[in-house]
């Protein structure tokens, strides 16, 4: 079982529809035992970085993602979600992440055609070797929707990037932690093979 973790940020539905459609069962959940419990984990998520923060810290979540990734559940944080799971954010001065994973959540900037948000299709280059990427030629197009992007401090982490006028860490592998800037469950058949790579990660941590 997949535990996707609510804490009222969004797109919750879509992940578990898009789990569904490739037959592994899941739960929305924020319950703490049922997420400790889980064979794999997701934290999706759309919004501000600081009201998120807030609404973990309001759940007793904050604790829960952490022992969770100490225990090396696989897991996956998808937009907001992986942001969530560094240390700061321009959008939220002063508000800590999870600090899971080192680095910093930037304001993508703007000027001449660059348009903020970055919505849309874009392709991803491959820094490292990714396991969510086995199977998936470089190059392949997936969705994005975002203000901020991830610089991380360690940049072996790195499996994806995407430029968008400037290098954004796309998709970062640390461990038994994977998260996506991009939304899988919206990238079509390339995000469903992304989908169903983890889903091959959890059930060979099983």
């Amino acid at each position: 079982m997949i535990g996707v973790i609510d804490y009222d940020a969004g797109n919750l539905r879509s992940v578990e529809k898009a789990l569904a459609f490739l037959g592994e069962e899941a739960v929305v959940t924020r319950d703490a035992e049922t997420i400790l419990h889980a064979d794999g984990l997701i934290l999706p998520g759309v919004g501000a970085f600081g009201d998120a923060m807030e609404k973990l810290r309001q759940y007793g979540l904050v604790s829960v993602i952490r022992k969770a990734a100490a225990r090396e559940i696989p897991f996956l944080g998808i937009c907001l979600g992986l942001q969530l799971l560094f240390e700061r954010s321009d959008e939220s001065p002063g508000a800590d992440g999870l600090g899971i994973c080192k680095g910093e959540i930037l304001r993508i900037p703007g000027g001449g055609e660059r348009k903020i948000p970055h919505m849309g299709w874009n392709s991803l280059r491959y820094d490292h070797l990714g396991r969510l990427f086995e199977g998936i030629p470089e190059g392949a197009y997936v969705y994005f929707v975002h203000s901020y992007y991830l610089k991380a401090a360690d940049e072996t982490i790195v499996k994806a990037s995407a430029d968008y006028g400037v290098k954004i860490h796309a998709s970062i592998e640390q461990g038994n932690i994977f998260a996506c800037q991009f939304h899988p469950e919206k990238s079509g058949a390339v995000g469903l093979s992304i989908l169903k790579n983890f889903i091959r990660i959890v059930k060979e941590g099983r």
